[in-house]
């Protein structure tokens, strides 16, 4: 038998050790789980598609739309009800939101929602939503066949969470709400870093605005030209068992951009800097780390002669190419594409304060996550009462 060492002020519960003053309560208990309609009397509602919320808990877009086009079977909200996605793999992603802020009092949307309408401090039920125990849990109560798994609705009612008194839901909500605001501004920063970037390549890589010292003329040129091209198949991955405790980054060059890490020690491509190449998507990566690629429809591309690739991967970067047919682009159309190229002296500088640019906004991403991560560890010690916080002159 074992005995619990249980601190002063705190007991024993079905969820573990919690304050002496909370309770363990079902989210049934605390909300209505998928409310009915109910009277609509506006002209205009809000309607929520599932691309329209983030995976950070956020409504990214509201779409304003006539109650009369709305057709039945849509999932029906009201301000200030939490959503949380009810289908693989949104909900294991984290797709919800709080809406405290949505423009029109009732709304509809995805048919994939579940609705959760609180009691009590909504705030405090829709971080919970939020967490990792809560995603983790239902994800193994799941329903349905593969690729449509769905967590039934009694699995939201029946959760279980450690349930402080209303001014401390209210005060912990507080707390992590100034973390969220905090999160969104550093984010915005990202935004305007990246926004900037931008502008600063459709100046620099046209020639539009040239650098001061430099006016010689730029020529046209064919990237066959100056890039040269090597297949993968040295660096393919053999393994794809990936670990976060391996090296070694097996790469693609769309957007997941790191799939994973290996432990292989062959074929580790080593001759860096490089461009990865998609030659069925056109999207490229600049690489200038050792790696192995997962996929075959790659190239590497490297610089001939006295150029700078980094330039020549911000000039690809502005391309604005139309892609058709499933065949391999680099050789049959994008070697034949050009671009204008300055002096190799001219090229250098421009591409130095485009790489200012990306470290800037890569300590700006490193910030973020950090302060993501310390949100999360936030949230665990707060909503399971591990860490108490003050309320007027009063220590929880």
């Amino acid at each position: 038998m074992t005995i619990k060492n249980i601190p002063v002020g705190y007991k024993d519960s079905p969820l573990g050790i919690i304050p002496q003053e909370w309770e363990v309560k079902r989210l049934g208990e605390l909300s209505e789980i998928n409310p009915s309609k109910g009277e609509i009397t506006s002209k205009f509602v809000t309607f929520l598609a599932m691309s329209d919320i983030s995976e950070q808990g956020r409504v990214m877009n509201e779409n304003i739309v006539s109650t009369d086009s709305i057709k039945s079977g849509f999932t029906p909200f009201k301000r200030n009800d939490i959503i949380v996605a009810k289908i693989t793999p949104c909900f294991e992603n984290g797709k919800g939101a709080l809406l405290n802020n949505i423009t029109e009092e009732y709304g509809f949307g995805s048919t994939e929602f579940h609705v959760i309408r609180c009691q009590q401090c909504n705030r405090f039920i829709y971080y919970h939503t939020i967490s990792y125990p809560f995603r983790k849990r239902l994800e193994s109560q799941m329903t349905g066949s593969a690729g449509q798994k769905r967590v039934p609705a009694d699995s939201i009612s029946s959760y279980k969470i450690p349930l402080p008194p209303l001014p401390e839901q209210e005060k912990i909500a507080e707390i992590l709400s100034t973390w969220d605001k905090a999160i969104e501004k550093q984010t915005q920063l990202i935004q305007k870093l990246e926004l900037r970037k931008k502008g600063l390549m459709q100046q620099l890589l046209t020639g539009k605005k040239r650098l001061p010292g430099f006016c010689k003329k730029w020529e046209e040129i064919e990237l066959g030209e100056i890039l040269s091209y090597e297949q993968p198949t040295p660096y393919l991955v053999q393994d794809v068992n990936y670990k976060n405790n391996h090296k070694i980054p097996v790469l693609t060059a769309g957007k997941t951009f790191i799939l994973g890490y290996t432990d292989e020690e062959n074929g580790i491509c080593k001759n860096i800097p490089v461009i990865l190449f998609d030659d069925f998507t056109t999207d490229s990566r600049y690489i200038n780390f050792e790696f192995k690629i997962k996929s075959s429809a790659t190239k590497l591309l490297r610089a001939k002669g006295q150029n700078n690739l980094y330039f020549i991967y911000c000039a690809l970067q502005c391309f604005k190419y139309t892609i058709g047919g499933h065949e391999r682009h680099w050789i049959s159309k994008f070697q034949y594409l050009t671009i204008s190229l300055p002096s190799i002296e001219e090229q250098t500088a421009i591409a130095n304060i485009l790489l200012s640019c990306d470290e800037e906004i890569r300590l700006a991403q490193d910030k973020l996550a950090a302060m993501k991560e310390q949100k999360k560890g936030l949230m665990q010690v707060l909503l399971t009462g591990k860490r108490r916080v003050k309320y007027g002159n009063r220590f929880f």
